[in-house]
């Protein structure tokens, strides 16, 4: 591998980080996307397409709770993407549109796994998708019955 292609592995990888972080804080997002970029978070199947409509659901929808925090346990990259697995962990404390639509806060704790994969197109996000163990959530949370197997 060339130095040129490690370069821009590590530009994709602080761009994925800078929209995330700016969704995370509800900052301005819309210069870091490509203009037709998608943002999918699954299972809820909110989201948006077109970088204001992007930066306008992280400011409206992409609330957190204070207590929220991403611990990587794997990232795996190339030129034009980076896929992400973090356990994500809050006190459900408040409405989380993006997450859970809909459901009114629980005042519980959950740690869950989230999968993020990001494309990266002349130096913006082209799509972010970002996959959560709804199972998990919904029964960290209270709100379904624990699976068993």
């Amino acid at each position: 591998m060339t130095k040129a292609v490690q370069d821009l592995m590590i530009a994709v990888e602080r761009v994925h980080d800078a929209v995330r972080a700016a969704l995370v804080a509800g900052g301005p997002v819309a210069h870091l996307l490509d203009d037709a970029a998608t943002l999918e978070i699954l299972p809820a199947g909110t989201g948006a397409s077109g970088a204001a409509d992007v930066e306008r659901f992280g400011a409206e929808a992409f609330v957190v709770p204070d207590d929220l925090a991403f611990r990587r346990v794997s990232r795996t990259g190339d030129r034009f993407r980076v896929a992400d697995e973090e356990v994500l962990s809050f006190t459900h404390d408040r409405e989380m549109p993006w997450l859970l639509p809909g459901v009114a806060p629980t005042g519980r704790r959950a740690e869950i796994v989230v999968v993020t994969l990001t494309t990266v197109k002349r130096g913006r996000v082209a799509r972010m998708r970002m996959l959560a163990d709804g199972v998990a959530l919904t029964a960290a949370l209270g709100l379904a019955p624990a699976v068993t197997v």
